[in-house]
């Protein structure tokens, strides 16, 4: 349990992985913990430009990361020994964190009131005034309800993370209005609750009005393949806009940042991409790029796909 992490604590901009992505066009990511912990701590949203994470961050907490299904209960065997015992330990949190938070506010100002400061309790803090969402990683269709279970029964917002089975229960899915990240698809079923994993998912889930975005998971698919993940999506069935705003404005919208980035309008940054052709095919090559109205790329650049 460790809602206390944050991501640009851990964030190298010097990566490679983080130049070959805006190289390719994907000139914002969200990163953040990964999925062995119930709570892993919070997501940020930033520029793949940059040698400083302070002068990259977009949003520095966009979501509290959770984690359901094989997970936690693979990596902390000794503890979440089960699908119930990951869904106690996460009610179990925000419980405390719903009482901590009721004292601090019937201490007022008076600091002898206030409970003793506990870093874990204050990260969760947000997620309680719903200001983050949950952020929650979950495969299979049953964590998809427990994970929104939890989150009805202490009124918080949440977002699902893979989605794998999501093909499986769409109109279920499309009745809770929750944003939805799909992946990463352009990889095998490395686990049992991957086992539908499907290029079909975007596109069902689109289709039965649902918010989709499509991830890479970086670096298990590398982030430059992004474009190309939703091309996949597209030979399979999904329509070629509803690709398109899935790496664009839904994941902004997703991560509470599209006053930001994930379209061209007035007020927003310039994060621009120029390519010869449709970014949803492989032939296709990106000649400019521009993040927060600075040229990273020109045509002279070496091509990186």
């Amino acid at each position: 349990m460790t809602p206390q992490l944050r991501a640009i604590d851990g964030i190298n901009p010097m990566d490679e992985g983080m130049r070959m992505a805006a190289m390719a066009g994907v000139t914002t990511v969200c990163t953040g913990p990964g999925s062995t912990n119930v709570l892993g701590g919070t997501f940020a949203a930033v520029k793949t430009w940059g040698d400083r994470i302070d002068n990259m961050i977009v949003k520095e907490a966009i979501g509290m990361k959770c984690a359901f299904g094989e997970n936690p209960k693979t990596w902390h065997s000794k503890f979440t020994t089960s699908r119930m015992t990951t869904a106690f330990y996460l009610r179990q949190a925000l419980a405390q964190a719903k009482e901590y938070l009721a004292k601090k506010e019937a201490a007022g100002d008076n600091p002898e009131k206030r409970p003793p400061l506990d870093m874990k309790m204050e990260a969760l803090i947000p997620v309680l005034k719903k200001e983050i969402p949950l952020k929650a990683h979950a495969h299979a269709a049953q964590d998809f309800f427990t994970a929104l279970r939890i989150a009805r029964e202490f009124d918080v917002n949440i977002t699902l993370e893979h989605v794998t089975e999501g093909h499986l229960v769409a109109e279920e899915l499309a009745k809770e209005n929750v944003p939805l990240a799909v992946g990463p698809t352009l990889t095998g079923a490395s686990k049992f609750e991957m086992r539908n994993l499907s290029w079909q998912t975007p596109k069902v889930l689109a289709e039965a009005g649902c918010q989709v975005s499509i991830i890479t998971d970086a670096q298990v698919i590398p982030q430059e393949f992004l474009p190309i993940c939703a091309g996949i999506a597209v030979e399979s069935g999904m329509d070629p806009f509803m690709a398109l705003q899935a790496i664009t404005i839904n994941p902004a919208r997703h991560c509470l940042i599209a006053d930001r980035v994930g379209s061209l309008e007035a007020g927003k940054d310039a994060d621009i991409v120029i390519a010869d052709g449709s970014p949803l095919t492989i032939p296709t090559k990106v000649h400019y790029v521009l993040i927060d109205g600075k040229v990273i790329k020109r045509p002279e650049d070496s091509q990186l796909r």
